[in-house]
């Protein structure tokens, strides 16, 4: 059950990366015209950075086997899941929400901005956090024993 929390999480890691990548592209600095981002961008840096530490101390429990590594891997992840709520709670207005406007007193017709994280496909959202809670949920059952034979 080990190495399938690995692939679960590798598969979780790609839809966040893909996230990050939209985010990034989209969300341009330089355009004054762009809607400001509802999602900040330490929260962003924390979850990412966490959720590479994680990993890797997730691997190091499957290379090693020592318990600690995995407590450790468990409590990663909840720090990670709570960034990420976060990080959905903030998106779930901009993605219902209406498009922001470029600029007040421009012509109708003009072409409206929105922020960055407006662009992120539902599907990979919803994918991201499905696999995420399987991560969090396997990890804990592997911690506390269940399914060992």
């Amino acid at each position: 059950m080990s190495l399938i929390v690995l692939i679960v999480w590798f598969t979780t890691a790609l839809g966040g990366l893909y996230m990050l990548a939209v985010w990034l592209i989209e969300n341009d600095a330089a355009d004054r015209g762009t809607a400001a981002s509802r999602l900040p961008v330490p929260v962003i840096t924390a979850h990412l950075l966490l959720a590479i530490t994680g990993l890797a101390v997730w691997v190091a429990y499957l290379l090693l086997g020592r318990r600690v590594l995995a407590w450790a891997a468990l409590a990663i992840l909840v720090a990670i899941a709570l960034l990420g709520i976060t990080m959905f709670a903030r998106w779930i207005p901009v993605y219902r929400g209406p498009a922001v406007t470029a600029g007040a007193g421009q012509a109708p017709g003009a072409v409206t901005r929105m922020p960055a994280e407006r662009n992120f496909p539902v599907v990979i959202v919803a994918a991201h956090g499905l696999l995420a809670a399987s991560t969090l949920v396997l990890v804990l059952l592997i911690v506390l024993g269940v399914g060992n034979s």
